[in-house]
């Protein structure tokens, strides 16, 4: 069993509606167990002209290999209406695995710990409400000092479930 910690978003088709419904089929998915959800983060699209996100973290302990797990994610995204259509577009819903127990994974599909993490106020506040406050990350960065280097600004915490 890994520990797996979950980024969540949606922009699009009632927001917060969405990560609630993205929490509901990640605890359905097979030999997994959901261990946390963090508060729910309003947050600006990294694109102008688009509509604020709601954003979310989730903690997975789970049995689901890597790739295993990213067909699931991508099927619930795909369940919940996502199209994509354009990179950083606005979207119904989308689930990102932020890291995978201490796993280094770099495939075509996937690469945890995700890509520019350390640098989205809207990925580091939700995890590190989840994640202990020592966490190293597979590739040594600790989270705190991911977090102290990244202010908590354009965040707004929200009524979560």
């Amino acid at each position: 069993m890994e520990r797996i910690y979950i980024g969540m978003g949606s922009n699009l088709a009632a927001p917060a509606e969405q990560l609630r419904s993205a929490v509901d089929a990640l605890a359905q998915l097979p030999r997994t167990t959901l261990a946390g959800v963090s508060t729910f983060y309003q947050s600006d699209s990294l694109l102008p002209g688009q509509p604020r996100y709601t954003n979310a973290a989730a903690a997975l302990d789970s049995l689901l290999a890597p790739l295993e797990l990213l067909d699931a994610l991508q099927a619930i995204e795909n369940d919940q209406g996502r199209e994509r259509l354009e990179r950083w577009g606005p979207r119904t819903l989308d689930l990102d695995i932020l890291l995978f127990g201490n796993r280094l994974i770099d495939e075509p599909r996937l690469k945890v710990p995700h890509y520019h993490m350390q640098e989205r106020a809207f990925v580091l506040y939700p995890l590190a409400e989840l994640a202990p406050a020592d966490l190293q990350l597979a590739d040594g960065r600790l989270l705190r000092d991911l977090l102290a280097a990244c202010p908590f600004v354009g965040l707004e915490r929200t009524p979560s479930l």
